[in-house]
């Protein structure tokens, strides 16, 4: 065996890094428009390469909360302590430069009665998100990408998902780019957890106008109109 294999190897791991973007993918609300939904529908993209950063700083703060008795599989900002919640978006906030994240807000009143059913609602969506990603980082436009959705236990709102995500990649995609779309519990990943933060305060500060951990994740209104506006913490 090659002497120099350990650094060829590593040499290899660096420019499959540079080639690999990830985008996780999480929703918000529900797809019930009676009065009895919620009020507003959001998802939101969360964009970076390896290596991780993030991910082995929120694994250092599982494990410290573990060994303070915490029992922890994962981060879920809605039900996570208040505290422990904070942490979290502090790892984020520490790391932003190397997180693209997009959101699409939805006032589902607004939404068209023939465009409510979820396997034409969330095709609308995603495709307008995935969109929206990839006008923001053209540079990644002909790398490889992996897409993570949180597992979908309603099969009907998962074809629409796996259909909606091919349709917008396969628009938006250079015929020679490669993909692997994936469904993976959010525990599974820290990406996943940390697209749940960034869609949870992108989808309170419009559900109840809470703007705290919005304007942490520096997310702001970069467009829209009536009905739906784009959310970026990259700008115009």
């Amino acid at each position: 065996m090659p002497e120099n294999l350990p650094e060829l190897e590593r040499g290899l791991t660096h420019a499959a890094m540079r080639e690999c973007v990830y985008t996780f993918l999480d929703e918000g609300g529900n797809f019930d428009f009676s009065p009895g939904g919620t009020p507003y529908f959001t998802l939101t993209a969360v964009t970076t390469r390896r290596p991780f950063l993030l991910h082995n700083a929120l694994d250092e703060l599982r494990h410290q909360l573990l060994e303070q008795g915490r029992e922890l599989l994962g981060f879920h900002c809605s039900e996570d302590r208040a505290a422990i919640r904070k942490q979290v978006f502090d790892c984020i906030v520490t790391h932003l430069d190397r997180l693209q994240i997009v959101g699409v807000v939805i006032e589902k009143a607004r939404v068209r009665c023939e465009d409510r059913a979820p396997e034409r609602f969330y095709p609308l969506v995603a495709e307008h998100l995935l969109e929206q990603v990839f006008r923001q980082s053209p540079s990644s436009s002909g790398l490889r990408r992996v897409i993570i959705t949180d597992s979908l236990p309603i099969k009907k709102k998962r074809r629409a998902v796996e259909k909606a995500l091919k349709q917008g990649l396969a628009a938006r995609l250079p015929q020679e780019a490669a993909y692997h779309l994936l469904h993976h519990p959010s525990a599974s990943h820290f990406g996943l957890q940390v697209a749940d933060y960034c869609n949870w305060a992108i989808f309170r500060r419009f559900q109840q106008g809470e703007r705290h951990y919005f304007e942490r994740l520096g997310l702001e209104v970069v467009g829209g109109r009536t009905d739906a506006w784009l959310i970026s913490n990259r700008g115009r």
